[in-house]
């Protein structure tokens, strides 16, 4: 299984069984980050983390060309679903088995705020996401502050945590939710996309050394196989 990152909070989950092609939070128009000569395979399912337009990003785009499943909080899903998507709305704590794997929302401390024209829409809850696929557990925290929720999770493989601050945690607080998670593999997300972001990742990496869980940076287009 191969998991690509592909700027900012986008991760495209692929290879899975040959048959399947997952990504989260696809911000690909716009995107700074993101690797222009990349080239997407077919998305079969869209997860989404919370409204935001980072986030949110070419969900519907996506959907209209590949005829993807969106997975996300009711309210998105149902916006979504007005917009012609294909949706499978889920909620925070909410388990459901699709035909790649297990999915759980888990909870996020954010906002979920859809911005159309000059309206802000109600988003629900924002949410992580705990993927089980081909036995392996992947986190993905979403955009999220420090919580004792992290305890909760368990046996994670690997976890993707945005460090950037300002609207996330920052290098110190992601370091505190690496200790509570304790996965095998952290990856960092959601910092230099922007300067108000901006992260130093090597002092993420060394704080993750210290506490004996491998810190694997990704450049955008860069993948991780496991």
């Amino acid at each position: 299984m191969k998991l690509t990152f592909l700027g900012h909070a986008v991760l495209l989950i692929s290879d899975i069984e040959g048959k399947y092609n997952v990504i989260i939070d696809p911000f690909i128009t716009g995107n700074p980050a993101y690797p222009k000569d990349f080239q997407l395979p077919k998305i079969d399912y869209i997860m989404v983390t919370h409204g935001h337009g980072d986030h949110l990003g070419d969900t519907v785009e996506l959907c209209k060309k590949y005829n993807s499943t969106v997975i996300s909080n009711f309210e998105i899903c149902n916006y979504l679903k007005l917009k012609g998507c294909k949706i499978h709305p889920m909620h925070v704590g909410g388990v459901y088995y699709f035909e790649f794997g297990k999915v759980k929302l888990t909870p996020a401390i954010h906002g979920s705020g859809i911005h159309e024209g000059d309206k802000v829409l109600y988003g629900g809850n924002p949410c992580g996401f705990l993927i089980k696929v081909e036995g392996k557990n992947i986190y993905h925290a979403g955009d999220t502050g420090l919580t004792k929720e992290f305890e909760l999770l368990k046996d994670i493989d690997v976890a993707f945590l945005p460090i950037g601050g300002n609207f996330v945690m920052d290098v110190e607080d992601a370091l505190v939710a690496l200790e509570m998670i304790k996965p095998k593999i952290v990856v960092p997300i959601h910092y230099n996309t922007w300067d108000i972001i901006k992260a130093d990742e090597q002092k993420f990496k060394e704080g993750a050394e210290k506490l004996g869980i491998k810190c694997v940076i990704l450049k955008p287009g860069e993948s991780l196989e496991i």
